[in-house]
């Protein structure tokens, strides 16, 4: 009898598990970080879906950004900037501004700048360099764990991501043209002629005078 409720027991606790491994599952947030270097821009992709797209800087053609897949190692609000033996108290002279994500490979991150002219450029000493605004909200967006993905060229899923869909410019519908031959000796006439002109992407009523001579 003691062995049968043991083993009633030991389900019941198996069952408990099985629900709060389910339960953990469906709530996990699976991140991943892609960086186009050709394109400079990065997008956050949660679950699958493209939440956000940021312009960044990458890594100059004598100090590039390395690529590959890696991750966010640390995060750290107001760093310091240690470079040659020397430090940059947090502050707005600080080369790396006011946040800074380390990933998994040694010396490299997505962090803010002091030159915020420098984004949308391939300008960094190898790091992601993201404007003050989008650096923080980005900041908080992400976790230590999420996937980062550095892509060297583009390619099939940074070409969807990154690429700008132009939208053809509204052309105007043709209008007829009417013409008139008049007589120097015929005295001046009027016309009041019903035109169309477009405006925001629409054709609007006009009336136009013209005087004939």
């Amino acid at each position: 009898m003691k062995a049968l409720m043991l083993g009633k027991l030991a389900m019941v606790i198996v069952a408990a598990m099985v629900l709060a491994v389910q339960a953990m599952a469906q709530g996990v947030v699976k991140r991943t970080i892609v960086v186009s270097l050709e394109d400079r821009k990065l997008a956050l992709i949660e679950n699958g879906q493209v939440k956000k797209v940021y312009p960044v800087a990458v890594g100059k053609p004598s100090t590039p950004s390395p690529t590959g897949t890696f991750f966010i190692e640390r995060r750290i609000v107001n760093p310091a900037y240690h470079h040659n033996g020397k430090t940059v108290p947090p502050g707005l002279g600080n080369p790396v501004g006011t946040r800074w994500m380390g990933l998994s490979i040694q010396g490299y991150g997505i962090h803010g700048t002091n030159e915020p002219r420098s984004i949308g450029k391939a300008a960094s000493h190898g790091c992601i360099r993201m404007a003050k605004t989008n650096l923080e909200e980005f900041f908080e967006l992400v976790a230590v764990g999420d996937t980062v993905e550095l892509v060297g060229e583009r390619n099939e899923e940074t070409a969807q991501l990154f690429s700008d869909v132009q939208k053809p410019a509204a052309v105007a519908a043709a209008q007829p043209i009417q013409t008139a031959i008049v007589s120097p000796n015929v005295a001046p006439i009027q016309l009041n002629l019903p035109l169309t002109f477009e405006l925001n992407g629409e054709n609007q009523p006009a009336q136009v005078l013209m005087a004939l001579r």
